[in-house]
C-alpha cells in the first residue's frame, strides 16, 4: 500500500520549489482598460475583451448527445452555447461538465464518463476554428491568445472513479481537470473517509481540482483541511440569499475564502433568482465574505435549468458585468471574477502537483484497505 504520509520531506529537489513564483499572488498591478465616463454596457464589453470569462460549468456535452447533427462554429439554435455566442459574450474558457444523470451509477458511470470524454474530444476536434482543448493555466491563456475558446474537461462525478485510484489516473491522463466529491460512499453526508482523503491527496498529486458543489458540510470542511491545492465550488451561490442545497452558508463561504478556494456563482433562476440583479446580489455577498479573489462565474448553460432574464445564453455576460459596474465594482475585481481567479486556481493546482510529485509516489491504496 502507498505511504499515506503527506508531510513535505526536505530534499534538494523539493527545496528547489521555493524558487517558483507564488501561484496565489498576482505579480503585476491592474491596469484599467475602460473609460469610466462611458455607459456600463460599453465598459463591460471593453473589460471582457481584455479579461474574458472563464465559465466554470457547461452542460453542453450531454446536451449534444441527443442532437443528430450540429455545427457550433456556424451557430446552433438547439443549445444555449455555440462559438458565435461565446464570442459575443467574451467567453475565453469554459469547463465542460462530464456529470451524468443520477440514473447512471456503478460500473456504468465509468463507461459513460469515458464516452463523454470521447465525445468532447470529437466535438472540439470538429470545430478547430473556435475551440481547443486545454489543461493548464498556460495552455488556457495560449488558446485565448490564438482567438479560440479553451475547453477544459470536468467536473466529472466521483462515481466515475469506480472507487479506483488507477481509474482516476487514467481519467487525468485523458484530460480530466475537475472531480466533484459527492454521491459516493467515501464522500458522503458523513464527510470524507480515509479512502476519500487518499483520493483527494492523489488528486493533488495529479493536479485535478476538487469540486465541492453539492458536497456535505463535513466533506467540504475536511477537503479544505486536507487539500494542498485550491478547491472550487463550480455551481454554488449564497444560501443566505436563496436556500438551495448546493448554495453555501455564510460560514462555509468564509472558510472557503480563508483557504483561497473559488466559489463560482451559477446563472440559474433556481439557485440565484430570476433577474440579473439577483445574480449580482449573490456575487456581492460572496465577495464580501470570501473576498474578491475567491468568486467566479458559472453559466451552467445547457444543463437543463432555467436562467435569469437577460442571461439566457452564453452571449449575455456583458449584461451581468454592466450591472456590477453600476454597483461600483472596480475593474480589478471584475477582471478577477471573469478570468483571473480561475487562472489562479489552475496555477495553484499545478504548483501543488509539482510539489506533491516530489514527496509522493502514485498511490496504490484500495477502498477495502482503508475503509474496510
Amino acid at each position: 500500500m502507498a505511504d499515506l504520509q503527506d508531510e513535505l520531506h526536505t530534499t534538494s529537489e523539493v527545496a528547489g520549489l521555493d524558487d517558483l513564483p507564488d501561484p496565489f499572488v498576482e505579480s503585476e498591478p491592474y491596469t484599467p482598460v475602460s473609460d469610466p465616463d462611458t455607459e456600463p454596457l460599453e465598459r463591460a464589453h471593453a473589460i471582457l475583451a481584455a479579461h474574458p470569462v472563464a465559465d466554470g460549468y457547461s452542460g453542453l456535452p450531454w446536451a449534444l448527445r441527443h442532437l443528430p447533427w450540429f455545427d457550433l462554429e456556424l451557430g446552433e439554435s438547439s443549445v444555449d452555447t455555440d462559438v458565435p455566442r461565446l464570442r459575443e459574450g467574451h467567453v475565453g474558457a469554459l469547463f465542460w461538465s462530464l456529470h451524468l444523470p443520477e440514473s447512471i451509477g456503478g460500473d456504468r458511470a465509468v463507461g459513460a464518463t469515458l464516452e463523454q470524454l470521447d465525445l468532447v474530444k470529437t466535438v472540439v476536434g470538429a470545430h478547430p476554428e473556435g475551440l481547443r482543448l486545454a489543461r493548464t493555466a498556460g495552455e488556457t491563456a495560449d488558446v485565448r491568445h490564438c482567438g479560440r475558446v479553451a475547453v477544459l474537461l470536468g467536473p466529472a462525478g466521483a462515481a466515475a472513479l469506480g472507487d479506483s485510484l488507477g481509474i482516476l489516473r487514467s481519467l487525468h491522463a485523458l484530460g480530466l481537470r475537475v472531480l466533484t466529491l459527492s454521491g459516493v460512499s467515501w464522500a458522503s453526508e458523513a464527510g470524507l473517509t480515509r479512502f476519500g482523503e487518499e483520493v483527494l491527496r492523489e488528486m493533488n498529486r495529479l493536479g485535478v481540482l476538487a469540486d465541492l458543489s453539492g458536497a456535505s458540510a463535513d466533506t467540504t470542511r475536511r477537503a479544505l483541511a486536507v487539500s494542498k491545492a485550491p478547491v472550487v465550488c463550480t455551481r454554488s451561490a449564497a444560501r443566505a440569499l436563496r436556500p438551495h442545497p448546493a448554495n453555501l452558508p455564510d460560514d462555509l463561504l468564509t472558510e472557503l475564502g480563508a483557504a483561497k478556494g473559488l466559489c463560482m456563482v451559477p446563472l440559474t433562476a433556481e439557485q440565484t433568482g430570476p433577474s440579473v440583479r439577483d445574480v449580482a446580489d449573490h456575487l456581492d455577498h460572496v465577495r464580501s465574505l470570501a473576498g474578491a479573489e475567491c468568486v467566479g462565474l458559472s453559466g451552467t448553460y445547457d444543463a437543463g435549468t432555467a436562467h435569469p432574464q437577460d442571461l439566457t445564453d452564453a452571449s449575455c455576460y456583458p449584461h451581468l458585468i454592466a450591472e456590477l459596474l453600476r454597483r461600483d465594482w472596480c475593474e480589478a475585481d471584475i477582471a478577477l471574477l471573469a478570468w483571473g481567479n480561475v487562472q489562479r486556481v489552475l496555477r495553484g493546482a499545478d504548483f501543488a502537483a509539482r510539489a506533491a510529485q516530489e514527496r509522493r509516489e502514485a498511490s496504490t491504496a484500495k477502498i477495502s484497505d482503508l475503509d474496510g
